[in-house]
């Protein structure tokens, strides 16, 4: 089954009619307490550069 623009178009406007009560509950919702807590953006950053480490060791 081929999925043309117009049935993609379709199946957008569908998902954002269907949502549209969870995205405007949402948007009432006070913004979240800064972005990450520092202890997660160093796990983060060293699962990122154990990803970069094994690609360049795959390079190599």
């Amino acid at each position: 089954m081929t999925l043309t623009v117009a049935d993609m178009n379709r199946l957008e406007e569908a998902a954002r009619v269907s949502m549209g009560g969870f995205q405007e509950l949402e948007a009432s919702a006070p913004p979240p307490p800064g972005l990450l807590r520092p202890s997660l953006r160093l796990v983060a950053f060293t699962l990122l550069a154990m990803v970069v480490v094994i690609i360049v060791m795959q390079l190599i």
